[in-house]
């Protein structure tokens, strides 16, 4: 925490305003205003045109595509004990993976819950860096090499032969599409708080010319207002990679034959991380360093991130709205990533994996998206809605979603079967649900104290991709069950997506703030972790 020059001091009615402290009392870093760590329009724009690149074509489109072309090759059909009949059609087909015969779809969820299992242990050492010193920008550097090095590295993975290397290379780009996101969007609190007109509201609020509440107002619509505007122009320079990739396919002529169609795949992957580099560049060089907390006397780096995020936790239990918040985090983020991943699965088959549908399909989907996002901020701005309204409207649309799939356990003609009703969901997705990922990690911005976002960030991650192996590998068993019906999982996947919204409905907001100063003080004085903390 930052040093004052007076004492702090903890007001506790027994009620609502447990934990709030008078302004006067409160650190003073909190509503400081220092110009050096303005926001400048260049650096904003490098932390949008970062996003244009990590726009997940290669982690979690064509990626996670290529692998299943891969093990649908190197398959057979279930219906041929001798495992000698290729898989064609609509035949279920299996392949031998981790000691058993499993149907392909189920592979696939079980090596994404293996590839988040290994994060969870990942970034239960390395979440907690980011908070200390100047490590930030130099993880999000890491976790970027290390995804385009995997990009390219699918040029030499292009026949059903070395789909074993495919589960390598599959899991890589999963972790560090995760670690990527994670880390980018945990900088945005400290851009929005930062920006010139967020930092002249503060000097208002702390010359008494604004309340309170006015200034937290600000603040979060500016939070609200970098993530939107992050996601819309990532949209929009998606739009442009997609339409260059149609070229490329041309090109190779991808729709001709098998294999053209196998190549295909990994030149658009390689294609995807030469543009992430290039757009990653310009956040690289032009990102304020902004200085973290100071490591703890009786900490290391290599301990760190376990005491902290044992700490973060514990405390978090004392932070209730943060800790029913990532209640949700973990149910509803684990309903959605599987829903994506069952939904991809059965679109691959519908469109026999090819290439060129697949990528006009996402030009639909990231259109639609870029119109989603535009809409959903102009109706929070029009009528100044809070997040966590925002928030609720789409959890709606994520459970008609999981309604959506769970209907084809009854019948065969709807539920993710036709491939009408996936051009319907590209846009469906784009229009209802990407909003998602602006708006739940905005929240997260809303119940965590300030100061500590890497790390809550870290934490939240950690819950995410905890729920997200769990999801798939409940997800493949029940596949497994079902004898390849990949409908009967909506069935659980619809169950957890109603617990989810329940429990958003009993966030308060307000609340969670007044806990969140009531923890700062509580850091300091009974923890012993007192730091500086940077701005």
């Amino acid at each position: 925490m930052a040093e004052t020059g007076h004492e702090l001091k903890v007001v506790s009615d027994e009620g609502n305003d447990l934990g709030k402290l008078p302004l006067e009392e409160e650190p003073v870093r909190q509503w400081s205003v220092d110009r050096k760590w303005t926001t400048t329009q260049a650096e904003l724009w490098a932390y949008y045109v970062y996003y244009i690149g990590d726009n997940g074509v290669a982690g979690i489109s064509f990626g996670p595509s290529q692998f299943q072309n891969l093990l649908y090759l190197a398959g057979w059909d279930q219906a041929d004990p001798t495992g000698n009949t290729p898989c064609i059609g609509n035949a279920v087909c299996v392949l031998r993976f981790a000691g058993s015969i499993r149907d392909v779809n189920s592979i696939v969820l079980i090596t994404v819950g293996m590839a988040f299992a290994v994060q969870t242990v990942m970034f239960l050492f390395i979440g907690a860096w980011a908070d200390y010193g100047t490590w930030r920008p130099n993880i999000l550097t890491a976790f970027t090499v290390a995804a385009v090095a995997g990009c390219f590295g699918w040029l030499g993975v292009a026949d059903a032969s070395k789909w074993q290397a495919a589960v390598g290379l599959y899991m890589l780009g999963l972790l560090t599409y995760q670690g990527t996101i994670t880390f980018w969007t945990a900088a945005f609190p400290a851009l929005a708080r930062n920006l010139p007109h967020v930092q002249d509201e503060r000097a208002k609020l702390a010359s008494g010319d604004v309340t309170r509440e006015e200034y937290e107002l600000t603040e979060s619509l500016a939070r609200n207002m970098v993530q939107n505007i992050a996601f819309a122009i990532q949209s929009a320079g998606e739009l442009v990679i997609l339409a260059i990739m149609v070229g490329i396919l041309k090109g190779l002529r991808s729709d001709e034959s098998i294999e053209n169609n196998t190549w295909a795949f990994s030149v658009l992957i390689a294609f995807a991380g030469g543009v992430w580099l290039l757009c990653a560049l310009p956040w690289f060089f032009l990102e304020k360093k902004r200085p973290g907390n100071v490591l703890p006397p009786s900490a290391s780096m290599v301990t760190i991130g376990l005491v902290q995020t044992y700490i973060t936790f514990r405390q978090c239990l004392k932070l209730k709205q943060a800790f029913l918040y990532l209640i949700f985090y973990f149910l509803m983020g684990d309903a959605l990533n599987t829903t994506l991943t069952v939904v991809g699965t059965l679109q691959n088959e519908l469109v026999s994996y090819s290439t060129l549908q697949l990528t006009y399909l996402l030009i639909v989907g990231i259109f639609t998206q870029l119109v989603g996002i535009y809409a959903f901020w102009s109706v929070q701005k029009r009528f100044k809605l809070s997040t966590k309204t925002m928030l609720i409207f789409n959890c709606i649309w994520i459970i008609v979603m999981a309604l959506w799939g769970l209907i084809g356990v009854w019948t065969p003609n709807f539920g993710f079967k036709n491939v009408w009703e996936i051009w319907a969901w590209q846009a469906y997705y784009g229009l209802m649900v990407c909003p998602w990922w602006a708006y739940s990690m905005t929240f997260v911005s809303e119940v965590i104290p300030h100061g500590k976002e890497f790390l809550f960030y870290a934490l939240f991650s950690i819950i995410g991709k905890t729920s997200s192996f769990i999801g798939p590998f409940v997800t493949s068993a029940i596949i497994d069950r079902a004898n390849g019906n990949n409908n009967m999982a909506f069935t659980f996947l619809f169950a957890l997506t109603l617990v989810s919204v329940l429990i958003l409905f009993v966030i308060d907001v307000p609340k969670g703030k007044r806990e969140c100063e009531a923890f700062l003080q509580a850091e300091a004085e009974l923890e012993g972790l007192a730091v500086k903390n940077g701005n």
